[in-house]
């Protein structure tokens, strides 16, 4: 059975798939929709998404699509590992600007769901990182956006080690001077 398990800001879930192996090698059920509707979640999902990132310490994010555009998004680690973070930013949620970070890789079998509202963003902790997310809406370019990964306001634990990052990704605003479009 998969364990689904709430995290310390509201919403965002930690899920557990089961592995069975044997001499074959293992079988595990990485999807269940009605395990994640009795965790509260229902959305269908619509795209599934595969990044993969070759250099330790690649950082994408911190992301998110601006409604109507919005996306939950469900991810797992297939090769690597990865320091995975979403930051709440729901205008007059009691958590906004709070942030869960969860290590997903390939070895703990590890999910993480991030709903909507959430800016989302990673970094790697191994080479050669590979990447599954299911979306619930279609990548619309017009409405993406996103927050400054290091901003300290945040408070998030980076890992510490040397980030690659692209010219955009290091570019978005901090929180102070951020303007979420989610009430």
């Amino acid at each position: 059975m998969t364990l689904v398990t709430p995290q310390a800001v509201p919403d965002v879930l930690l899920i557990e798939p089961k592995k069975f192996g044997d001499e074959r090698g293992f079988f595990s059920e990485t999807y269940n929709a009605k395990v994640l509707a009795e965790a509260g979640f229902a959305a269908l999902f619509v795209q599934d998404n595969h990044s993969r990132s070759p250099a330790k310490g690649t950082v994408r994010g911190l992301h998110f699509q601006a409604p109507p555009f919005a996306q939950d998004k469900l991810l797992r680690v297939t090769r690597g590992a990865i320091l995975d973070v979403a930051v709440d930013i729901r205008k007059g949620s009691p958590t906004y600007g709070q942030s869960v970070a969860v290590e997903l890789s390939a070895e703990n079998w590890r999910q993480l769901l991030v709903p909507k509202g959430f800016a989302h963003g990673f970094q790697t902790l191994t080479e050669d990182c590979e990447v599954l997310y299911k979306v619930t809406d279609y990548y619309a370019p017009a409405s993406e956006a996103g927050l400054l990964w290091n901003d300290p306001a945040l408070g998030i634990a980076w890992p510490g080690i040397e980030p690659v990052i692209n010219a955009r990704d290091a570019a978005w605003p901090a929180l102070a001077d951020f303007k979420t479009p989610f009430a």
